[in-house]
């Protein structure tokens, strides 16, 4: 009998050799003439002490491999050693759940890596995090330590401020999609939370921004009081969606928040929005991310640059840890509960929590990028790639996450569920959705659907009819009831507004909307028409596809793009402060500066500036579908006419609090006394869209609609359970114009908005003083059916009964 010969000591690392090398291992075992007989036995690694507690089906799976071939009268045993720790009791593990898992008094370890050849278990302090050291590492037994593609042991011992990481062998070949690299500690893709830098904006030790990152390890202590809380549940139809940054929203020092740019600091300010009429917070992306991924330094304004906006993920499980006031504390914990502790005091103000999630990228980005979690893990399951391993970037960012491979589009439904489940928020606005419904790398339909399809000719990156993941996601039992909403369109062309796949359920940022509003009331011929499907909820869009007005989410600013502010103020975009030479940014903006470019013009243009943002915020109040408003555009917040600041760290993107007080920010009020109507309103929150029973359109005559391609005018009546009968009206024209109302016997037409007046008599509400004042004003011209409007106005009158009819 002949033992087969492997390379060098094989006690070495408990045969590493013959563990790591599968392919060497058949190739032994291929010329043999008989297949080989093997037995197990029990060893350990000598001079050490095997700590396996209760653990007798790990020991029928281990007992160590002897192959046996006949040829010779010597024998040899190949040895295979156990998972050893110092410190920890070691178990093989569960495959399931994957990250890391409390159960059975210790904690399971579970990741997916279809191509490595090896795995080892880093266990880092805190403290040797900080210092770039590994505290102790666990070889994974390829055996007993593997199940299927998934890596795992389980772990008994003290964990305190321990937290872990994952190193990978396998090839490093690019062109086959391959970055496995041995000395480099990667993220597990389920960590709960990312160790590294405690402070925003600091960098590392050394001056790094990449500093190694580890992840956090769960411990029994993590339980968070939610004192009840439970999912509000509100129908879309009745959300009015404010789209917020966490550190921005504090960070300027007029907040006078106790932890300004923190969850904290947003949990101070929640009352503003409950002011503002806010019954949903769109959170941008709060999933780990690094600020310093940019960091360079900015010689237009003398200082750094960032990546503010944090559209760059590397972990979708852990909230980022540098928004939180207890940075890495307690290793993470305590940003978690400060992440649920914001989820939970906006619930008991009645507002929900939305998150803009990224899962079209990574921050991993092109074949140059670091190697930081997935690309290490199984880069060419985790992203799109072509055939010889070349990054396709439908994202415009470096890389496309592959979304609709089986393993990735369960990793996000466990992220999407976990989100839910675990930290209670209420819905997700999913950033570049399109590349969502693109088909993965190697499509194949029998891979996706199990059966062939006839004339399946799809390529990597196709957009699919029925994507794998929005199906899944749609028909999950806990995701389907949570706010799901796309931003249907990507940087690699596809535009999906009208058409994204949505199961009866999901919602767009209607861009179109977006697009035709700003046109009409900037006053551009051939919008009128458009501009009265924007008002009923875009059925031309939804419609047809069984959707509803709530599908839609109608918005004119978003934190890119011109703010309100800047949208009336600016012709051209003004990016120099980027550093790019102003030629980052969209160039088309549908923007008017009302006759002078710049913060600083003649009074007249001022007064103008200030009648077309309220003409669009109007325009965004009694329009059907869900409102969202812009984090700043409350108050008229510029970013002096940038359109694209996703790089600074300053007063450039800080809600200025101490403008909100100022008196000029009177459009502050209107603003919430606008929302307050419309929550009020039965009829501007429809749950299907509006028809002639219920709707009627006007000209300057009643009845008598002009939909030329030079009518700048649109009105109508609303019928509404609650407040009788509305009439709305929009004068886009550079003239003023008398209309005639339509005449409703037995009741008369009372203003309610008018934008061309002054504030406070923008809104006459019923706490004005000089309410009854300004009302006899128009007396003359109500009392013979009639209404002034001036130039580029808008208008919102109410029927009452009329006392003296």
């Amino acid at each position: 009998m002949e033992l087969l010969q492997f390379t060098s000591s094989p006690l070495l690392h408990g045969c590493s050799d013959f563990i790591n090398s599968p392919e060497f291992y058949k190739s032994k075992l291929s010329n043999l003439k008989k297949p080989p007989t093997t037995t197990f036995r029990c060893c350990n690694h000598p001079n050490q002490t095997s700590h396996f507690a209760n653990s007798k089906a790990f020991e029928n799976v281990t007992k160590n491999l002897v192959i046996r071939a006949s040829k010779s009268a010597e024998s040899e045993t190949a040895v295979i050693e156990k998972p050893q720790s110092q410190r920890f009791q070691v178990s093989k593990g569960y495959p399931t759940p994957f990250g890391a898992t409390l159960r059975d008094g210790g904690v399971n370890f579970s990741i997916f890596s279809s191509n490595a050849v090896s795995a080892t278990l880093c266990l880092i302090t805190l403290s040797d995090l900080q210092e770039n050291k590994v505290t102790e590492e666990i070889a994974l037994d390829s055996f007993a330590n593997k199940t299927g593609d998934v890596w795992h042991v389980f772990l008994k011992g003290d964990f305190k401020d321990m937290l872990y990481g994952y190193k990978f062998d396998g090839k490093f070949s690019p062109q086959e999609g391959h970055y496995f690299d041995p000395t480099k500690i990667v993220l597990d893709p389920y960590a709960k939370a990312v160790i590294s830098r405690a402070q925003f904006g600091v960098l590392g030790p050394d001056e790094n921004c990449w500093p190694q990152m580890a992840c956090l390890v769960p411990t029994p202590e993590d339980e968070f009081d939610w004192e009840g809380d439970l999912p509000l549940k509100y129908p879309q139809r009745d959300l009015i969606i404010y789209e917020v940054h966490v550190r921005g929203f504090t960070r300027h020092e007029s907040s006078k928040t106790e932890h300004p740019g923190t969850y904290l600091g947003v949990v101070e300010k929640l009352d503003h929005l409950k002011d503002l009429g806010i019954n949903c917070l769109e959170l941008m992306p709060c999933h780990e991310f690094n600020e310093l991924e940019y960091f360079s330094y900015n010689s237009v304004l003398g200082d750094y640059k960032v990546n503010f906006w944090g559209y760059s993920t590397f972990n979708y499980f852990s909230p980022m840890i540098r928004y939180s006031s207890a940075g890495i504390r307690n290793c993470g914990h305590d940003a978690i509960n400060e992440f649920k502790l914001l989820v939970r005091e906006a619930h008991k103000r009645g507002i929900e929590v939305v998150m803009d999630v990224v899962f079209n990228h990574t921050a991993e980005g092109n074949d140059k990028g670091p190697i930081l979690s997935f690309r290490g893990v199984d880069n060419s399951v985790y992203y799109m790639l072509a055939p010889k391993g070349e990054f396709y970037n439908y994202s415009g960012c470096g890389n496309t996450f592959n979304c609709n491979h089986p393993v990735v589009r369960q990793f996000i439904v466990d992220c999407l569920r976990y989100w839910v489940t675990e930290m209670h928020v209420d819905g997700f606005r999913f950033d570049l959705a399109s590349i969502m419904t693109r088909g993965s790398s190697l499509w194949d339909s029998v891979n996706v659907y199990g059966i062939p399809i006839e004339g399946d000719l799809l390529t990597t990156g196709t957009p699919l009819s029925s994507p794998p993941l929005i199906d899944l996601i749609s028909n999950d039992p806990i995701l389907r009831g949570v706010k799901l909403i796309a931003e249907a369109w990507d940087t690699g062309g596809l535009y999906q507004v009208g058409i994204f796949p949505h199961w009866g359920i999901w919602s767009e940022w209607n861009g179109k909307y977006r697009d035709i509003v700003r046109q009409f009331i900037k006053g551009t011929d051939g919008f009128a028409g458009a501009f009265a499907e924007c008002l009923c909820g875009s059925p031309n869009l939804y419609q047809r596809g069984g959707r509803k007005p709530w599908n839609s989410i109608n918005f004119i600013c978003a934190h890119d793009g011109f703010s309100l502010a800047d949208l009336v103020s600016y012709n051209q975009k003004h990016n120099l402060a980027n550093g790019e030479d102003n030629n980052d940014g969209e160039t088309h903006n549908n923007s008017w500066n009302c006759g002078q470019e710049g913060e600083f013009a003649n009074i007249l243009v001022k007064k103008l500036r200030r009648r077309q943002m309220r003409n669009f915020f109007l325009c965004l109040m009694v329009s059907q579908g869900v409102p969202m408003i812009s984090m700043g555009d409350e108050y008229g917040h510029t970013k002096g006419g940038n359109n694209n600041t996703y790089c600074h760290d300053n007063d450039i993107n800080y809600f200025r609090w101490d403008k909100k007080e100022e008196s000029k920010s009177d459009f502050f009020r209107f603003c919430c006394l606008l929302t307050k109507f419309r929550h009020e309103c039965e009829s501007l929150g429809l749950s299907d869209f509006p028809t002639a029973d219920r709707l009627q359109w006007h000209g300057h005559a009643p009845g008598l609609p002009d939909w030329s391609d030079k009518s700048r005018f649109v009105a109508f009546t609303l019928i509404d359970s609650v407040k009788g009968e509305i009439y709305v009206a929009f004068n886009a024209s550079h003239l003023p114009v008398i209309i005639s109302l339509p005449e409703r016997p037995g009741y008369r037409w009372e203003p309610l908005v008018d934008t061309s007046k002054p504030e406070p008599f923008d809104f006459l509400s019923s706490d004005l003083p000089a309410k009854e004042i300004a009302i006899k004003q128009y007396a003359p011209f109500l009392d013979a059916n009639l209404y002034p409007m001036l130039s580029y106005s808008s208008i919102i009158l109410l029927q009452l009964p009329d006392e003296n009819a």
